[in-house]
Parts: C-alpha cells; structure tokens; sequence
C-alpha cells in the first residue's frame, strides 16, 4: 500500500524521501489511454498535439527575503514592468480545467499536454491559490476528464539541461515526480509518461546526452520532446520526417548507446501558433504514411507558454474552443483530429509499429564528432580531442546544446551564475547531504533558467543570494 505523501514538509515542497515508491509507481508499463481512447487510426488522416508549458521562479523577494514564486510578486508590486498581468496569468495556470469540461459537455473531443514547473506549483500552493491546483485536479484525476488531457514531467525548478550538472539531472526529474504524485496523486503519476525538457533545450555533448536519456528511462519515462532544430540525422542532415516519432539516439565517450522515442516538435513562434491553433490547421494538409509496414497519420507537435503574450492571453481561449467545436461536425473523431503524444504512441504501435522502425536522430553536431571517434576507439580522451579540435576548425561548432531560443547562449557570458551553480552542486553531492530538502531545493533553486534567460542585473543577485544560503542551509530533517 503506497503512502498518501505530504504536499508540504516543514514549509518545504515535497521532493524528495520516498524514492523507492516513485520508482515503484513509474515503472509500471501498463497502457495510459489505450484502454479508453475513443479514435481509430484507420479513420484518422493527421493529427497534431499541442502543449501548454507554466513557469515561474522561485526567488528570494518575500517580505524577509523569503522564498516566494515570481507570480506572488507580481501580485505584491503591481506597478512595476509587467507585473499588472499578475490576475491574467493566474487565470491562464487555472483555465484548462474550465476549458476541457465544458468541451466535453458540447459533445466535442479536445486534447491538451500540460507541462508545468515545481516552482510554479509550489509557488502556487505559497500564495494561497489552492483553487487553481484543485480546479487542475478535476481535469487530472477525473476519469471523465482523463481520456483528454496529458501531463509531461520536467525538471523540477526548470533548470535547461545541457547546462545542469550531470548528476543533479535525474534529482530534477524524481523532484518533479515528488511534488507531482503528492499534489494529484499515485496514480495520475502512474499516467505521466511524456517528457518536455526546459526552453526545449538538448544537450549534444555526448555524456550529458547520455545522462539525460538515462535518467528519463530510468524515471519511467516513454518519449521525450525535442526541437527540430536541436537535432540531426546520423549522417547529419536535416529531419525529412518531422511528423513520425523518432528514435533519439544517445552515445557516450565510453561508447556505450541508449535510445528514447522522440516527438518533434516543429520550428516557429510557439506562442503564438499554439495561441491561434495553428498545428490544426497545419494538420489539414497531410496524409497518413507508412512507417515501417504500417499506415500511421503524421502528427503536428507544438508547445509554447500557457499564459506569456497577448496572443495566449487574448486569442487563445476562443481560438481553442473554435477548432475543437470545427472537428465535432465531423464527430472529432475522424480526419484531422487532436491527440496527447503518448496516445498517439499507443495507438499507432498497438497498430503494429515497433520503435525501431522510428528513424533515428541525435542531437544537433554529434555528427561531426562521431566522424572522427569511431565505436571500437570511443574513450572520454578520444571524444574530448575531436570536441578542442572542431572548435578550432569549425567557428560556429559547440557543446552548449540548442533551444528553442537558439539567438540566446545560455553558457556564454554567465559564468557568474555557472561556477556557483557547480560549486554548490559538488558541496551538496561530496557532503552527501542529499537527506537534506532544503539542501537539495537550494541545489536545484540555483540552476533555475530564469537566472540567465532575463540577463545580468536583479536575476543574477537572486542566484547569487540562492548560492549563499544553498551554501550553509538550516538542516531539515528529511
């Protein structure tokens, strides 16, 4: 019998101690929607599936430099930068649970993917809006509701991968699966099967690559989505095949090989394609293809902020309810019809597909590494030859990763935020605190993307001062 965890422990999110019973849960391989979907894949031409990804940091703005989330402080200080759409966000962190019943009762067939940050739902729990956590419960642990929505784990405090220290990577993704199993429970954890990595962000360098897609399997995790620029065929081309499921293949400088399923997502300005309901509308141009020996529909993959812009904030709720009312004249159930990523998964390999038939990628450059390292000759000094090497030879060559905001490095220039990212992560691992939450929180707290993505100034104090107490934290019992 699995315990009913504690949302909150000494003031603290839940994330972490009951690692044994996470693992237990989010191995379970059972199908999620399967058993109850209500489409066919012989009648379907095209689909597409969207997300909604929530943020907001956790930062050291509280009365008394308490740790609040940024959208208690937009509410605390209406009257500075942008913070007047404080109410706004909170209603778009809370709609979907209105949006989807009140689909379903009009007799319509929605879909939606939902990706949101421990620091928001922490924050959320914080400011004392525990409505919008159970108004977003309705949705999640509903059987009524179930069939149509998906939640994709991510890193807890929504730290970009390719720069979070290797071993602090599958701390992130048990924290989030913490947190989220003692919000809604066991068994909507038990559902939760897709991944959305933070800004899309992929690492290329081999072995935090490797990490990455061995901590994701390990977690229970079936797919994972990517940005189509972020990665590469083997050879090192473009994708040709950005609507079919891949197989993202990770190899480490020791050789050794791992592979996920990867759902592409396509290039653009996220926000507002999924603000107007664009991968719908894209959908309507293709037919099924053959993948492998069987016929599947190609699947639109978008994400973009759920509450960031006036597109998402304005035109989303009509343009939502407007394609989903558009597919119920045909039933919703035939042609170009919305899916979750891992029901499309279920449906098309229930069909017959194996995930071996999915062509293969890796992140974006490996090529270029792996044209120099071969299988039999892969050593850490080997790989890190070729990487010093295409850097001298090929001026725009890098390890940083690429993201789906590729104009911004989220390495160069911040190494004041790196180095004490590294430095606390190594006390909190050689200390083997790692029974410590508050010393484990202020580790992931730091590598939150925030700190880098709004730039040097107030965001780098708040690392900073994130740093200096994750340094000699309070010890709390764990």
């Amino acid at each position: 019998m699995l315990p009913v965890l504690p949302e909150i422990i000494d003031g603290l999110p839940n994330i972490s101690g009951w690692e044994e019973e996470v693992q237990s849960v989010v191995q379970q391989n059972a199908p999620v929607f399967l058993p109850r979907t209500n489409l066919r894949l012989s009648e379907i031409q095209a689909a597409f599936a969207i997300t909604l990804h929530m943020h907001q940091p956790t930062i050291p703005a509280g009365q008394n430099g308490e740790l609040i989330g940024n959208l208690q402080y937009m509410f605390e200080h209406p009257q500075e930068g942008d913070n007047h759409n404080a109410g706004a966000f909170a209603w778009c962190y809370s709609r979907m649970a209105d949006f989807i019943p009140e689909l379903v009762a009009q007799g319509c067939n929605p879909r939606i993917m939902l990706d949101y940050s421990g620091n928001l739902l922490w924050g959320l729990r914080q400011m004392g809006r525990g409505d919008i956590l159970e108004n977003l419960k309705r949705i999640t642990c509903d059987p009524a509701y179930q069939p149509y929505v998906e939640w994709l784990g991510t890193m807890w405090s929504h730290a970009v991968v390719p720069s979070t220290p290797i071993p602090d990577i599958k701390l992130h993704i048990q924290a989030w699966q913490h947190h989220f199993a003692a919000i809604f429970g066991w068994e909507a954890l038990a559902r939760v099967k897709g991944f959305s990595p933070p800004e899309m962000h992929l690492p290329n360098h081999p072995d935090t690559l490797f990490a990455f897609v061995k901590a994701l399997k390990e977690c229970g995790y079936r797919w994972v989505m990517v940005q189509e620029h972020s990665v590469e065929t083997i050879e090192g081309l473009p994708l040709s095949e950005k609507y079919l499921p891949h197989r993202l293949i990770a190899r480490n400088s020791h050789g050794e090989t791992l592979s996920i399923t990867a759902l592409i997502k396509t290039q653009g300005s996220d926000t507002k394609l999924v603000g107007q309901m664009q991968p719908y509308y894209e959908a309507k141009n293709y037919a099924p293809k053959l993948l492998g020996n069987v016929l599947v529909p190609p699947l639109v993959t978008q994400i973009g902020d759920g509450e960031n812009g006036g597109v998402m904030m304005n035109e989303f709720p009509n343009a939502f309810k407007q394609a989903w009312d558009e597919m119920a004249q045909g039933a919703g159930t035939k042609g170009v019809v919305g899916m979750t990523g891992t029901e499309y998964l279920e449906l098309i390999e229930a069909a017959g597909c194996d995930g071996d038939d999915y062509p293969a990628c890796q992140p974006i450059q490996q090529h270029l590494i792996w044209q120099r390292v071969s299988q039999e000759n892969c050593t850490p000094d080997a790989v890190e030859n070729a990487i010093e090497q295409l850097k001298q030879t090929h001026p725009n060559f890098h390890m940083d990763g690429a993201s789906w905001t590729n104009h911004l490095s989220w390495i160069e220039g911040y190494e004041n935020v790196l180095t004490p990212i590294n430095k606390l992560s190594a006390l909190f691992h050689e200390t083997r605190n790692t029974r410590s939450r508050e010393a484990l929180l202020y580790n992931l707290l730091l590598q939150t993307s925030c700190f880098r993505y709004w730039g040097q100034g107030i965001w780098t104090d708040y690392a900073r001062e994130i740093y200096r107490r994750g340094v000699t934290p309070p010890v709390t019992a764990g």
